[in-house]
């Protein structure tokens, strides 16, 4: 049996007020009599359950989370799951709030997490600009000693304490290796759209795809990046200039802006066989696997990523170690014969 604030009490010879003050770092307790405490506590192997401590005491956690005002479809499902959370939030003792930004702009990001320092949330979750100053500004909130995770998009060489997202490499190296393989021997070029290289989770899709095209398809030629912004309607026109160049073969969306994607493959690509990956399993690209506009979606639950992120911000919060296997998110596969 795990030992209990009553062992500890009747190993130390003092009251259960005595242990709980001791625990609890309060003052009113003599030195001596604090060390026969803690000794008692170490002999013992106490561990104390935080978690349940704080559904005693009715505890609220306080958690922001900073999403990019965009007009991208999985941003949106995100944003969804976050709703869902808030809907929980009297079961998980949260009090969730969102704050919106900018996409792609750092000063705006940095802007916000600068005035969180002076709200004291328990906890922070933002998908990640990856610049120097933003890494700066969280770096300055984890040493005032907030938790703060990242989601969808990490930040390079950040103090902070999670991420909640895929791998990304490996997702641009899985993209490449499906593309490759459904093109086969054929030669040509490769047309790649991404939201912005401000953000990680782009680059090292990029640098995922870019690695395995180069190490295993030699005759597949990949053209400079398309910067869509995640925007549809800037997607849809670099696309459809793009796909004025009869030498492109596939096309590989590594970022959002998929519906304008989808729009210009259907006006531009109807006289010629495209193959094309794509990220995110939404209600667009799902229509556009149906219809083979996609061939294959690559896909993280973003449901997953919010409860993982709520988990892990709670953990820290309360000081407790993060159980890392829960916390791992995969990358789904969906093909038209698998689609949920």
């Amino acid at each position: 049996m795990r030992p209990t604030v009553h062992d500890i009490a009747a190993a130390a010879g003092v009251s259960l007020a005595t242990v709980d003050r001791v625990l609890n770092q309060r003052p009113g307790v003599r030195h001596v009599t604090r060390e026969k405490v803690e000794t008692a506590i170490r002999e013992l192997g106490y561990v104390r359950d935080v978690a349940a401590a704080n559904l005693a005491k009715g505890r609220t956690y306080p958690l922001v989370f900073i999403l990019p005002a965009s007009d991208n479809s999985f941003m949106h499902g995100l944003n969804a799951e976050i709703r869902q959370a808030i809907v929980r939030s009297s079961a998980e003792r949260t009090d969730i709030r969102t704050i919106e930004v900018p996409a792609f702009d750092p000063a705006a990001l940095v802007a916000v997490l600068e005035g969180l320092s002076r709200e004291k949330p328990c906890g922070i979750a933002l998908v990640a600009t990856d610049a120097p100053e933003v890494r700066a500004a969280v770096d300055r909130l984890v040493r005032e000693r907030f938790p703060v995770v990242t989601l969808v998009s990490d930040l390079t060489g950040s103090l902070r304490h999670h991420y909640a997202g895929v791998d990304n490499i490996a997702a641009g190296r899985t993209a490449a290796r499906l593309l490759g393989r459904f093109l086969g021997p054929r030669k040509g070029e490769i047309a790649v759209l991404a939201g912005s290289m401000l953000v990680r989770d782009h680059r090292e899709r990029l640098e995922g795809f870019t690695a395995v095209m180069a190490q295993e398809f030699p005759d597949l030629a990949i053209l400079p990046v398309l910067e869509g912004r995640d925007d549809p309607e800037v997607a849809h026109r670099l696309v459809a200039d793009a796909l004025g160049n009869a030498g492109i073969i596939g096309v590989y969306s590594l970022g959002a802006g998929n519906r304008g994607l989808i729009r210009a493959l259907k006006e531009k690509a109807v006289d010629r066989i495209l193959t094309v990956i794509a990220h995110e399993l939404t209600a667009h690209t799902r229509a556009a696997v149906i219809d083979n506009t996609i061939d294959a979606i690559l896909n993280q639950d973003a449901g997953h990523e919010v409860r993982s992120a709520i988990r892990v911000l709670k953990a820290k919060a309360d000081g407790l170690a993060v159980i890392e296997a829960q916390e791992r998110i995969r990358l789904d596969i969906f093909l038209k014969d698998n689609l949920p």
